[in-house]
């Protein structure tokens, strides 16, 4: 059985800079693309950042310049760098892959149980 495991939210002062993980483990053949998502109380659930096998990166406008994004595929673990952080970046982290397990070999998406980020003023 394939999961992910997030690491790392927790409540930090604005300014401040927090470092999320996320762990693929189990029946797994290759992981492809690994990102974050986000969701704040009475919001969408939005992506935050997204990186390819190949370390392809893409960030969503709010958070271009604070946060980074990078991932070690030995580990199968994706990493979240976040400085600069605001009140705004508030909300519960969800570590998202496509992953082709070893049985059966269809590539399926997997969400993470969320980790929770507070900023605060």
């Amino acid at each position: 059985q394939v999961q992910l495991v997030e690491s790392g939210g927790g409540l930090v002062q604005a300014g401040g800079s927090l470092r999320l993980s996320c762990a693929a483990s189990g029946n797994i053949f290759r992981v492809d693309h690994m990102g974050w998502y986000r969701q704040a109380p009475g919001k969408q659930r939005e992506l935050v950042a997204r990186i390819t096998s190949g370390d392809s990166t893409n960030y969503a406008d709010s958070v271009k310049g604070r946060f980074t994004i990078s991932r070690d595929n030995a580990k199968n673990t994706v990493y979240l760098q976040m400085n600069s952080l605001k009140p705004e970046d508030t909300a519960v982290y969800y570590c998202n892959a496509d992953i082709l397990p070893v049985q059966p070999r269809v590539r399926l998406n997997y969400w993470g149980q969320g980790t929770q980020v507070t900023v605060s003023s």
